[in-house]
């Protein structure tokens, strides 16, 4: 294999292209393995930068790599972006007209091409195979790897035909990449495409700035709504929700709140998804209401909550879904409302599919994960990292269990309650009949069964509706009661109860929190953006030039973003411009040294944000006295640089 210049080493690559001096986790090791021609298997949570792994040997190394990826909606803003920077990338797949293709094809023969993006449709039809034996290849990077797994969440059968690689480029080196598989999954990435011998680089699932909550679901329309308005307002954000019809409703909803929430599933017309798609990377404060066909491969960094509103299948996507947060590394929100219904309705969904008895073990199996993590009394990321095989020795702190917002009890006899209610009426009724009659309440139908003769009628009475209803949840949640898909959906007993009949074992349960924001009046979205405003005002008047500079280089940034039709953060990201605020470099050499501003970027916008910032800078010198009024210093602050305290005013 040819070996890369020491004119093009891996650190030198990202500086010059990507402007970032130092790599994260286990990024050079991979990247140094694949340079040495070797096979690997990558895991790494969303947002630590797994393209890179796979972008930098593509520059370094003679030849195309080939990256096989499901994301066609994607694939042109992922392309133009890192065009963007330089390197030289192309894409082929079923949206490009026979013209457009034949050009590609004629770019990738003539060696013209570092990167080439293709569907895993097309990567296995013959004429694509033939294309492949014509040229030399670098590299072959399979995306989102996880789809190759039957027991995932993002399956394609297609991806099931790329073990042929090692049989028909055996000398070209491969790498699996993904951010979420369990041992089960895990397991079947490295069979079905056959890397025994590949070395595996696991990171860290751990995102330390997500916070990860669940709520009880009451009103979810007034919940969502105060969830956005009181700790959201303004923010981009995507909401999960289990059915077309309700990702119509509530996207309707909002927008009928005066948030720009947009739709998204796959009953829309292509042009319509792929539009709604286009204005969410590329604008602001946009919302995304969505099913789970919305998502994969989306790497706007700046989406600061995630929020379900209806329960994930597995922790696989959950996790997934809910890293779409906070890929900026700044604070974000996991928030997830559920309910009894959820529960009910993916067992019935998951009893009545098509799948063999071996495909429902494994799902009743995550299923249980999904439903363990949503009741627990733990710190809700050592539960979720656990199930990706990883344990954190302390609780994190931050999720709503650690703040304590969860409260439980020993519910031991409760729970025997309610079993025992179950079992003596039957095991054929569902929760609102069961808690009618631990609730003794005067029912004709109770009364015909002769239920008001059993010893558990009305033995529930210090217990209300809810919170009976809530110990009924909590229970399927457990495991210990399954709902009767063949017969009435009633609540049968499993095995797991026989030791808590012997006192054997203790059941501890959750007390709901009082959902105490549902009887205030909800403020309008006018009021909260009109405080949000005053507080934005307040905190930004004692240094007016630093939050000119700041957005007179989103205008920039949004101004060159709108010409290229690239999101903004293709351009900038935010953490890029706060440095520049911070630092504000006198010199594109000073500016070669800002965190994200590599090579062609500065060739390309340098004198721009140096005529901005030389702008303001002027203004900083006139305001020094006024600053340092306003801070209560002695010391004159530089007029060459931003004092300590007043980096803060950078932030959105």
């Amino acid at each position: 294999m040819e070996t890369a210049s020491s004119q093009a080493s891996p650190h030198h690559i990202l500086r010059s292209y990507f402007g970032y001096d130092a790599f994260r986790g286990n990024q050079e090791d991979v990247i140094r393995h694949l340079l040495s021609g070797k096979d690997a298997f990558v895991l790494m949570p969303t947002g630590s930068g797994k393209s890179l792994c796979y972008q930098i040997p593509a520059i370094i190394l003679p030849g195309v790599c080939i990256v096989i990826s499901p994301l066609i909606a994607l694939m042109q803003d992922q392309v133009d972006g890192i065009n963007e920077l330089g390197i030289k990338a192309g894409f082929l797949n079923s949206t490009l007209s026979p013209g457009e293709a034949y050009r590609v094809e004629k770019k990738v023969i003539a060696g013209e091409l570092d990167l080439l993006y293709v569907a895993p449709e097309r990567m296995m039809t013959e004429n694509f195979m033939r294309l492949l034996k014509r040229i030399k290849i670098s590299l072959f990077a399979v995306d989102e790897a996880h789809c190759v797994s039957q027991w995932g969440h993002d399956f394609r059968p297609e991806y099931l035909k790329l073990n042929i690689l090692p049989e028909e480029f055996p000398h070209v080196p491969r790498v699996a990449l993904t951010a979420t598989a369990d041992e089960i999954t895990r397991k079947e990435i490295i069979e079905k495409l056959h890397l025994e011998n590949a070395s595996h680089f696991v990171s860290s699932f751990d995102r330390p700035n997500i916070y990860y909550r669940v709520d009880v679901k009451q009103n979810e329309k007034v919940q969502l709504v105060n969830f956005i308005q009181d700790e959201h307002s303004g923010d981009s954000g995507i909401i999960y929700c289990m059915t077309r019809k309700k990702v119509e409703s509530i996207a309707s909803f909002l927008s009928g709140k005066g948030f720009t929430a947009l739709p998204y599933h796959a009953g829309l017309e292509q042009e319509l998804r792929l539009q709604n798609q286009r204005r969410f990377l590329q604008n602001e404060g946009m919302i995304m209401v969505a099913t789970i066909a919305f998502g994969m491969g989306i790497d706007k960094p700046d989406v600061r909550f995630v929020a379900h509103l209806n329960l994930p299948k597995t922790l696989e996507s959950y996790y997934q879904e809910t890293g779409r947060a906070g890929r900026d590394g700044e604070k974000a929100d996991a928030w997830m409302i559920y309910s009894l219904a959820d529960t009910i309705i993916l067992r019935q969904m998951l009893e009545s599919s098509d799948g063999n008895e071996q495909f429902k073990w494994i799902q009743r199996r995550k299923m249980e994960a999904m439903l363990g993590y949503c009741e627990t009394t733990k710190c809700r990321r050592q539960v979720l990292l656990g199930y990706f095989g990883e344990k954190l020795s302390e609780a994190c702190g931050k999720c709503d269990v650690c703040e304590g917002k969860v409260e439980t009890i020993d519910g031991t006899l409760i729970a025997r309650k309610a079993l025992v209610c179950a079992y003596k009426t039957g095991q054929m009724f569902g929760a609102a009949y069961l808690t009618d009659v631990l609730l003794g309440k005067d029912s004709t139908r109770i009364q015909d069964f002769g239920h008001d003769k059993l010893p558990t009628f009305g033995a529930g009475k210090d217990l209300s509706e809810t919170e009976w209803k809530s110990v009924f949840r909590q229970l399927v949640a457990a495991g210990l009661l399954r709902v009767d898909i063949d017969g009435k959906g009633g609540f049968r007993l499993t095995s797991k109860c026989n030791p808590i009949f012997k006192n054997e074992q203790k059941v501890e349960l959750r007390k709901d929190p009082v959902p105490a924001y549902l009887t205030k009046k909800a403020k309008s979205v006018k009021a909260k953006s009109e405080t949000s405003n005053e507080r934005n005002k307040a905190k930004t008047t004692a240094y007016p030039f630093q939050n000119e500079t700041w957005n007179a280089l989103r205008s920039l940034r949004h101004e060159i973003a709108e010409k290229k039709r690239l999101p903004a953060y293709a351009i900038f990201h935010d953490s890029t411009l706060k440095a520049l605020c911070e630092h504000l470099p006198g010199s594109l050499e000073e500016m070669r040294s800002i965190s994200g501003v590599g090579e062609k970027r500065l060739e390309m916008y340098g004198e721009q944000i140096l005529k901005i910032i030389k702008q303001f800078k002027g203004k900083n010198i006139n305001n020094s006295e006024s600053l340092k009024q306003s801070s209560n210093s002695t010391d004159n602050p530089s007029t060459d640089t931003v004092p300590t305290e007043e980096a803060s005013s950078c932030q959105r």
